[in-house]
């Protein structure tokens, strides 16, 4: 059994620091891994970002993350990357990384990912050159978590996980107002994980959402924004390989 603890949207600022340590010293008593879903800081600055990286540094559990729309405000999502890294953070852009638990082999694949809304209510690449670059960025970030998923499955991961930012898919949106879903996520994301396969994408960004949703294709989506959950981590239980039933029970420390 794999062990997934998963937050989103903590906005940590400056005045955050020792918050969420607590609670994250207890994961090796729950969790193989922590999942971080994005909207780490609050304006996206390198000081909030260390503050960040000071909550999650040396933990005994690999901690894997994606960066948030708030991360990018202040326009240095690089330097951000750089400080969350520096504290052995795995920080995914469209890419995949590998977590050993017990002799599986567990793969995450990560993106921000975008907004564009979805089926029946989506934007296309039509029109002005921004409305289309607004899609193309989407379907980008979307290709990425694809080509991610597969080359895990390439490399003969037991257990996959899509962590994304922005949600894939309308189910975990119930709540918040129907004129801002296009700004939450993307169909195009849940597509990507549809077509390569997973067993479980986590998923923040939605603050007035729903924890529970699924795919098209069957696979549980789970909304780990903190303001959902309301505590500082979910854990969601799965079990190793792809045919398995996923069993995504919430049991996290608050």
């Amino acid at each position: 059994m794999i062990r997934i603890a998963a937050v989103g949207d903590i906005h940590m600022g400056l005045d955050s620091k020792g918050v969420l340590r607590p609670a994250f010293e207890t994961l090796p008593n729950c969790a193989d891994l922590l999942l971080l879903a994005g909207d780490l800081t609050r304006h996206g600055t390198v000081e909030e970002a260390r503050v960040v990286a000071e909550e999650v540094a040396g933990l005994p559990v690999p901690v894997v993350a994606v960066l948030g729309n708030h991360d990018h405000h202040d326009e240095r999502p690089e330097e951000v990357t750089a400080a969350l890294r520096d504290a052995g953070v795995r920080v995914l852009e469209g890419e995949g990384t590998v977590v050993e638990v017990d002799g599986a082999r567990v793969g995450v694949a990560g993106t921000k990912g975008f907004g564009g809304g979805f089926v029946g209510r989506s934007g296309s690449e039509f029109g002005e050159p921004l409305m289309k670059e607004f899609i193309r960025y989407t379907r980008r970030c979307a290709e990425g978590l694809r080509t991610s998923l597969a080359e895990l499955a390439e490399q003969g991961c037991d257990t996959r996980v899509a962590l994304t930012h922005f949600a894939p898919v309308a189910d975990t949106l119930a709540g918040e107002p129907l004129e801002i879903y296009p700004f939450l996520g993307s169909y195009l994301l849940a597509e990507a994980v549809d077509e390569a396969g997973a067993d479980l994408a986590v998923h923040g960004h939605a603050h007035a959402g729903t924890e529970h949703g699924m795919t098209s294709g069957g696979v549980p989506v789970r909304n780990v924004a903190q303001p959902v959950i309301r505590k500082a981590f979910n854990v969601y239980h799965l079990k190793g390989g792809r045919s398995a039933e996923t069993a995504a029970a919430a049991s996290g420390s608050a």
